[in-house]
């Protein structure tokens, strides 16, 4: 799926929210930026443009933005659909005409366009994005990330960066057993200057590979005043990586929802007990009230061993969603990897490892054939081949 940029035209406050609200509705990732025309940062693949009040001005603001971007997608929105409202459009270089208040099912198929025409004409590397994020606190959320950032290096031998979005005490770098001199609230506070060269000296790399932006050691940042800083961050990566996996915690705030836009996919890490489950119904109801994100929503069940506290059956049928991918409970080795510094998925001699492998190769290759289950007396080769694979 084709990840677009976005940027809204217009004096009006409300306009703004309306159609921000429907681009963020819509099936297609969406980030929002500012000023089209503006020289620091990407020009955005779809541009908004209020014409309802003087199309004159409108019109020549398209102009402007046609011959500066000439790929991008250019809505114009009218207070009326009258035959000379949508010519003076089109001739001024707009893809799409809508009458005010646009229908939500013209708009979503308007936008599924534009993204289908930037995946043609696209020549800029192509990033996916998963976040992973728990139904509470102490699900194994870092624990999934993190050996999934590991196995995607690992396994596809593409660019790809983790990045910890929980504030104070996220725990990846200490997961990956590396440390960083630098945070993502570098980048954030240093958005004007944030480039590939910058973020070179953001990021550090793990001997598998994978390269980290580690986490910032305030409590209260990056918070909601960081959103928009955020998504330019996020945008910067897509065009540096392959794959993007954030670690967003377990709390629904205004980055996280951040996250959730831009998302792919976005892995919903629950357990099989009641309040677990209990807090995955309600999670899932409020990502689902934040447009199509639930769409994108994968349920992964981790620390399940039989007897279930409740049949996976049942937790289906409680979150209305299907279980994407189980994952099993092993404490010994978890905690053994942790203390170590040494990613569960290097290892190689556990069920859990074999089950970060299958997932991993799920995402790389979706309809490929997955390899048949590890015997117990092949799981110490194994180990003995992924750690030397990363050297």
């Amino acid at each position: 799926m084709a990840r677009l940029t976005g940027s809204i035209l217009t004096e009006d406050e409300a306009f703004k929210r309306m159609i921000a609200g429907l681009m963020r509705a819509g099936a297609v990732p969406i980030n929002l930026t500012g000023d089209p025309l503006a020289r620091d940062g990407a020009p955005p693949d779809l541009v908004i443009v209020d014409a309802r009040d003087d199309m004159s001005s409108a019109a020549m603001t398209a102009e402007r933005v046609r011959a500066a971007i000439p790929a991008s997608s250019i809505f114009m929105v009218a207070d009326s659909a009258q035959p000379e409202l949508i010519l003076q459009a089109m001739r001024a270089g707009a893809n799409e005409f809508f009458a005010w208040p646009p229908p939500d099912g013209a708009f979503f198929d308007a936008i599924g366009r534009a993204a289908a025409r930037r995946q043609s004409s696209a020549t800029a590397r192509q990033a996916k994005t998963l976040v992973f994020f728990g139904a509470k606190g102490g699900a194994g959320t870092t624990t999934l990330a993190v050996n999934c950032g590991v196995e995607l290096a690992r396994l596809g031998k593409r660019p790809t960066v983790i990045v910890d979005l929980k504030p104070g005490l996220g725990e990846v770098a200490l997961f990956l057993g590396v440390r960083s001199r630098y945070t993502l609230l570098d980048g954030i506070d240093n958005i004007h200057r944030l480039d590939a060269d910058f973020l070179r000296e953001l990021v550090v790399k793990h001997k598998s590979g994978l390269e980290m932006l580690a986490g910032s050691d305030h409590f209260e940042r990056p918070g909601a005043s960081d959103s928009a800083g955020l998504e330019d961050v996020f945008r910067l990566l897509a065009r540096q990586y392959d794959y993007i996996v954030i670690d967003a915690g377990s709390q629904i705030n205004a980055c996280a929802i951040a996250a959730f836009y831009t998302a792919d996919t976005i892995c919903f890490v629950a357990n099989p007990d009641v309040p677990s489950v209990r807090n995955a119904q309600r999670l899932l109801d409020r990502i689902g009230q934040l447009g199509s994100c639930r769409d994108r929503v994968r349920v992964l069940l981790n620390r399940a061993a039989e007897p279930y506290p409740i049949p996976p059956a049942q937790i289906e049928a409680a979150l209305g969603h299907p279980i994407h991918h189980t994952f099993p409970s092993d404490y010994r080795t978890v905690s053994t990897a942790l203390n170590s510094g040494v990613p569960v998925a290097l290892t190689g001699n556990s069920g859990i490892a074999e089950q970060f492998d299958r997932f991993t190769r799920r995402i790389l290759d979706p309809e490929g054939e997955l390899p048949p289950t590890v015997t117990p007396s092949r799981l110490s080769t194994l180990g003995l081949e992924r750690l030397a694979s990363i050297w």
